[in-house]
């Protein structure tokens, strides 16, 4: 273990004498195959669990339902399975049966609408009719990360009935925690993001709003994922703020990226697992690889899944 391991080992020995038996989970979105990057991901969340005594929770993230296909949850499933990675609450065999899914976001329609009720009713959520069109109009063209709501709809008490879209209102003032990898955080919601879109104009619950609202109900103590989503810090601990709750600690890992930079995405073709599965990888190939590139391991010899918590020793 590295120095730098050994740092970040005695950051999460120390979170865990503070949260015995503390849950972290695994969240996939089925809206493509899983692949390397997600591996990556569920090497970080598993070797965790079980060096520090934490347990994990399988969380299906269907909420873009314009993008989420039943045979990409099945996916995700059988990759799971097939690495012998098992949740230690709500694992794959609970999702495998037809009918609604405690866990699952499609299903929980009712808790975030019950969420956002009462945003409303203390005033902190309004109906925004802004397209991204009307959006990019007055800040300009920039990328989607970098887009900051410019409060058009904030004062113009649009009808609740005019559309579905609702923001919440994000105040002034910084936002400081601790990544328990990367260290001390400020971040400013209102100048990074503006007021947070919570659901959209089709009715689907946003990413931001739906994690927030399910960490807390689930008792996530701890959220692993990858540095793309340090941004997101800020504004999903006001979020839980305002929704009554202390949001979990966060633990930002590297991502697995290309010669060029960019980190692997579903949407850019890059390698399934399924794929290298069917090219005759075996599942400790994937995952000792998987540990490799996520710095957990110094080369990418053959790993199991039971042995992931000898990574941090």
């Amino acid at each position: 273990m590295s120095a730098h391991d050994a740092f970040v080992a005695n950051r999460l020995a120390a979170f865990a004498a503070a949260r015995p038996g503390f849950r972290t989970r695994f969240a996939p979105a089925p809206t493509g195959w899983l692949h390397l990057g997600h591996a990556v991901n569920a090497v970080w969340v598993w070797s965790v669990a079980r060096a520090f005594g934490g347990r994990v929770l399988l969380r299906v993230e269907d909420h873009d339902r314009l993008r989420c296909r039943p045979e990409y949850e099945a996916g995700v499933l059988d990759d799971l399975d097939w690495l012998g990675l098992t949740a230690d609450d709500a694992p794959t065999v609970t999702y495998r049966s037809w009918g609604p899914h405690p866990v699952r976001q499609s299903d929980r329609n009712a808790i975030y609408a019950a969420a956002l009720a009462g945003l409303e009713a203390r005033g902190l959520a309004y109906p925004c009719r802004c397209s991204r069109r009307d959006i990019a109009r007055v800040v300009g063209e920039v990328p989607h990360a970098e887009l900051r709501y410019p409060g058009t709809c904030r004062h113009a008490a649009v009808p609740p009935a005019e559309t579905l879209a609702r923001r919440v209102r994000m105040a002034d003032g910084t936002e400081r925690s601790t990544d328990l990898r990367l260290g001390e955080m400020v971040q400013v919601p209102a100048e990074q993001c503006g007021d947070m879109l919570v659901r959209d104009r089709h009715g689907l619950w946003t990413y931001q709003f739906a994690v927030v609202v399910d960490d807390l109900a689930q008792e996530i103590a701890l959220v692993i994922r990858g540095e793309d989503l340090l941004a997101s810090t800020g504004r999903q601990r006001r979020l839980a703020a305002l929704l009554g709750g202390a949001p979990p600690d966060v633990l930002h890992h590297p991502l697995v990226r290309h010669p060029d930079g960019e980190k692997l995405s579903k949407s850019s073709g890059d390698t399934g697992l399924r794929d290298l599965r069917a090219a005759g990888w075996t599942p400790e190939r994937v995952l000792g690889l998987a540990a490799h590139l996520g710095g957990l391991a110094p080369s990418p010899a053959p790993l199991a899944a039971g042995a992931l918590a000898s990574l941090w020793r």
